[in-house]
């Protein structure tokens, strides 16, 4: 009895594969399990949908990321160059202009500028070889800027007006009145000895003396300004407002020649 069951079974089975067999060859050829196909294809493309959304959103955050961290790097990279060739073209000016500097007789460059004595003193880079002595006016833009405090071969030092230890004869072009002015050491030009009496205009011309044989008259200094502040005793001071541009010293005038026999000793460079 086994024997036949087993026996119908593989019959079954085999007749089972035939007509599997013929049905898929037949399948292409009929409307009906075309038909079929595509519903199935149409109900489980919404379920594949979301998937197949997100392949894509994947695929374009990759792709921008990607292009993203190029665009970096290529970025980058143009910073890079663009600050060495700002070095390059900055590095190539100061060259230049070194070598602009040095073609003018009577012109110095400020080699020295330290931080702790800013509104005192520079070095430049002429010295007692190039003419310039002790107590030699120094000008900027046609204004009073100090006066050498000392010379060496090849350099030289400059006391600059803002200095509190440089006190220099001046008179008011338009009263002719005289004064000293003299710097606070922190950047601020003063006109002293003027009588509180004594009534001045904003703008006034104050220039060298016809006091002291090292400095010559008629060297424009500044021009008054409306700050004052009570000095003591009977005299005011004035604000006055340098001519020259002192926090951009690059090149310095020396005007004419002292007499070398008021020279002091040099300073180290």
């Amino acid at each position: 009895m086994t024997e036949k069951h087993l026996g119908k079974e593989w019959i079954h089975g085999l007749l089972m594969i035939i007509a599997s067999l013929l049905l898929l060859a037949a399948a292409p050829r009929k409307d009906v399990f075309k038909g079929a196909v595509d519903l199935v294809g149409e109900i489980l493309r919404y379920p594949e949908y979301p998937a197949a959304a997100l392949e894509r959103n994947a695929r374009r955050v990759s792709f921008w990321f990607a292009d993203k961290s190029a665009l970096k790097e290529r970025l980058d990279f143009l910073e890079e160059e663009n600050t060495r060739l700002r070095l390059a073209w900055s590095v190539g000016s100061a060259s230049h202009l070194k070598q602009e500097l040095d073609r003018f007789y009577g012109y110095a460059r400020v080699t020295l500028r330290e931080p702790m004595s800013w509104w005192s003193e520079v070095r430049i880079n002429k010295g007692t070889s190039d003419g310039v002595f002790f107590g030699a006016p120094v000008l900027h833009n046609g204004h009073l800027v100090g006066r050498v405090s000392s010379s060496e071969g090849n350099y030289s030092w400059v006391e600059l007006i803002t200095s509190s230890s440089l006190m220099v004869p001046v008179v008011i072009e338009e009263t002719r009145d005289l004064g000293v002015v003299a710097g606070d050491g922190e950047g601020g030009l003063w006109l002293l000895y003027v009588p509180e009496g004594r009534t001045f205009s904003e703008g006034m011309t104050v220039s060298t003396a016809m006091v002291s044989e090292a400095l010559p008259p008629g060297i424009p200094v500044g021009r008054l300004s409306t700050e004052t502040r009570n000095s003591g005793s009977a005299y005011l001071a004035w604000r006055v407002v340098p001519g020259a541009g002192l926090t951009q010293l690059y090149a310095l005038e020396i005007f004419g020649e002292a007499v070398p026999g008021g020279r002091r000793e040099g300073r180290s460079p």
